[in-house]
């Protein structure tokens, strides 16, 4: 593989991720001082960090039961688990997530947890879709989040994103209750300080996806080293981003499956990400050993883990299913 490419695209994953979340933690100060002063937030930053480290991990099991998901054993899936096992050795993981199955039709997986307890969903249309190598790819992407501590990461960005928003929202209130006095000129902040106020939780919210979309390029690059071949999640996203559709909708609506901006994407670019992982190479040069060859063909679990669900939305829960 590229290593020097691989070590410059690293090197740029991480400054882009200290400018976003030094960004964020920036706009979050500067409301609390046009608020509060610039004695207190110093002290939000610091309630903010013990809150973050004194919270006890949450069990994954909560969210996964959202989405009715079920427990893969090693006796079902052996394969799978022989994968999740090496690539947790050699992602130097403190315990060996869970897999489960989710019984939607939608082509997903995610991770979820922190420390001991953490798991790697995977849908039953993603068995279905991938073949062997392409599954070992997703799950080494998925191990890849955990060995970041992306899921940590993130949720000091989406607490921050929060705290953002409620002193956007504190600082609006006050201007709706002090209006009357703009009459007598008295203005409790500046134009700009009204227009800060407007303006920073869209900006945070924006930040808070680039950092989003940063770490996943960030994953396929740690992916692509723990099984030596970048080509095998390639060729799994261009699987996930690409399905075979009917010919009219390719060719008068090339874009209906991904109506939103890049900008407010959770997920790079499908192409971008291929093509990055391309520029590594493939398995022949890496001095990763690559996974043990395995059948190329979609995983079989029992006959009771069967869907028929099509792919959905939960508008109190805003998860898929």
């Amino acid at each position: 593989m590229n290593f020097t490419r691989i070590s410059q695209h690293k090197f740029r994953n991480f400054l882009q991720t200290l400018l976003l979340l030094g960004g964020m933690s920036l706009l979050l100060a500067l409301c609390v001082e046009l608020l509060f002063g610039q004695e207190l937030w110093l002290w939000v930053f610091i309630g903010t960090t013990v809150i973050i480290f004194a919270l006890p991990d949450m069990s994954p099991r909560w969210l996964l039961h959202l989405y009715q998901a079920r427990p893969i054993s090693p006796d079902q899936a052996p394969q799978l688990w022989m994968v999740i096992e090496e690539l947790s050795r050699r992602a130097k993981l403190k315990s060996i997530p869970t897999l489960y199955w989710i019984p939607s039709k939608t082509t997903n997986a995610f991770s979820v947890g922190r420390t001991n307890q953490t798991a790697i969903a995977l849908t039953d249309g993603l068995l279905e879709l991938l073949s062997m190598r392409e599954l070992i790819a997703v799950l080494a992407h998925e191990t890849a989040h955990l060995a970041n501590n992306d899921i940590r990461l993130m949720n000091i960005a989406d607490l921050i994103s929060r705290l953002t928003h409620l002193m956007s929202s504190l600082g609006i209130i006050l201007l709706l209750i002090t209006f009357p006095l703009l009459f007598l000129g008295y203005t409790p902040f500046s134009l700009w300080g009204i227009l800060l106020l407007i303006v920073s939780p869209s900006l945070s919210a924006v930040m808070q996806l680039g950092l989003s979309r940063i770490r996943e390029f960030d994953a396929d690059l740690l992916a692509a080293e723990l099984t030596g071949d970048p080509a095998g999640l390639a060729n799994a996203l261009n699987k996930i981003a690409y399905p075979h559709g009917r010919f009219w909708q390719k060719l008068l609506l090339p874009g209906y499956r991904r109506p939103e901006p890049s900008l407010l994407r959770t997920h790079p670019e499908p192409g971008e990400r291929i093509d990055r992982l391309l520029e590594l190479g493939d398995r022949s040069d890496s001095y990763t050993t690559p996974m043990e060859d395995l059948p190329d063909q979609s995983v079989e679990l029992p006959t009771s883990y069967t869907t028929r669900l099509s792919p959905g939305h939960r508008t109190i829960f805003r998860i898929w299913r």
